[in-house]
């Protein structure tokens, strides 16, 4: 390996570390949210399910906005720089979330982690995919998602354990535990470098991280909105066939028990699996189109099975957790398709916000599953919502150009 390409690497090593914090951080709410607000001292189970939705709500918020933030900041300052101010934000909420008292507490510091968890991967993706040869980036943003995914297991291993230091609880050390990892990261951070790209556009006197240029031409709006729908079923498999997996085993008739935890950690180890596979699949076939198109195929099959299958064991309910993880792992792909479709002055732009609005779809996604919930059941109103999010995509992958192989070194006009 020449110099370059070491140095090329060790950014995607330190991209895919600071991602895997990040979804360390994304999940662990998920998986400890409840627990820490009894540990808080609320008792009404009403009361933790309330708070663990309006948490949620504030986290997201928060990334909305992040998204939006460090997506104009990457396209103005750097990808480099954004990558040091995201992490360093959401590891300092992380610590100050292991001290929180109250709700209101609580509330403002999702709402700051949101802030920081939302540049985390946009900014990763972006330097990736322009430091790489154009035929090989696709390795690059596999490994950064592949290694980030595997951060969900890890705070399903560490939620799982008790700790006792001083006074503090489980939740807290939780938390602790991962923004002492995040800062850790930054001096690893030091050694990696800045795309030439940007630093050739910065010199220009193009327009920058300019978000409403993206509204500006009728087919840059159809590119960008097709780009935020490919990522739908992702986040519906995420956050509604898994986030309710203990509600769709009752109803299914699961032998055993079936807890959310496991649930999480089973589909982002197939996350990380299918993140692997598909970007290996997309490099030998040269194409980004026909891999995600294949996996939104098998999403919705395995979605069906998950949703319909009657009276499986607790086992086999989470080898479908795993599939499902695995048919919906093309957050790669889809990550990369967004930074490929934009020149370098909105690239960051567009591949930090696309991710978190998809993320932050979660929330219409879920209150139109709550609502049909109260019409049909939960089987049927989820698998209705399903079909929406997976035709959608479908639709997107198709409406868009192939990216492969795309040279990236061009900037958008006004």
């Amino acid at each position: 390996m020449t110099k370059q390409n070491n140095k090329i690497w060790l950014t995607v090593t330190v991209a895919a570390l600071g991602y895997f914090v990040d979804i360390y951080d994304l999940q662990l709410f998920n998986m400890i949210s409840k627990s820490s607000l009894r540990g808080m001292g609320i008792t009404d189970e009403a009361l933790v399910d309330k708070y663990d939705y309006l948490l949620f709500l504030w986290q997201m918020g928060g990334m909305l906005v992040g998204g939006i933030l460090w997506g104009i900041l990457g396209d103005l300052k750097g990808r480099k720089s954004i990558l040091f101010g995201s992490i360093l934000l959401y590891s300092a909420a992380n610590i100050m979330n292991a001290f929180v008292v109250n709700v209101e507490q609580y509330s403002a510091v999702r709402f700051v982690a949101g802030l920081g968890l939302a540049g985390e991967l946009g900014a990763a993706i972006t330097l990736v995919s322009e430091l790489m040869h154009k035929d090989k980036r696709g390795y690059g943003t596999m490994v950064v998602v592949a290694a980030g995914a595997l951060g969900a297991v890890a705070g399903a291993f560490i939620s799982r354990h008790s700790f006792e230091i001083l006074s503090l609880q489980n939740w807290q050390i939780s938390y602790i535990i991962g923004g002492g990892l995040g800062l850790m990261l930054l001096l690893l951070r030091m050694g990696t470098f800045e795309s030439s790209m940007f630093e050739a556009t910065k010199k220009s006197s193009v327009s920058k991280g300019n978000f409403f240029m993206l509204f500006a031409q009728k087919q840059r709006t159809l590119k960008y909105v097709a780009c935020i729908a490919i990522g739908l079923p992702v986040w519906f498999c995420i956050g509604i066939l898994i986030k309710f997996s203990e509600k769709f085993a009752v109803s299914n008739g699961v032998g055993g028990e079936v807890h959310v935890i496991d649930a999480i950690m089973y589909a982002y180890i197939g996350l990380s699996f299918g993140d692997l596979l598909s970007g290996v699949l997309s490099q030998v076939l040269k194409s980004r189109k026909k891999v995600v198109m294949a996996y939104l195929i098998a999403t919705a099959l395995i979605s069906a099975i998950y949703l319909f299958a009657k009276d499986l064991s607790a086992s086999m309910y989470y080898f479908l957790c795993f599939m499902l993880g695995t048919g919906s792992g093309y957050w790669a792909l889809f990550v990369s398709i967004a930074a490929e479709q934009f020149g370098t002055n909105i690239r960051a732009t567009v591949t930090t916000t696309v991710p978190n609005f998809v993320r932050g779809a979660v929330i219409p996604i879920t209150v139109l599953y709550k609502t049909l919930e109260q019409k049909w059941d939960n089987i049927y109103s989820a698998a209705f919502v399903g079909l929406i999010c997976i035709s959608l995509a479908m639709i997107s992958i198709w409406y868009l150009n192939e990216s492969f192989g795309k040279d990236l070194d061009y900037v958008e006009g006004n």
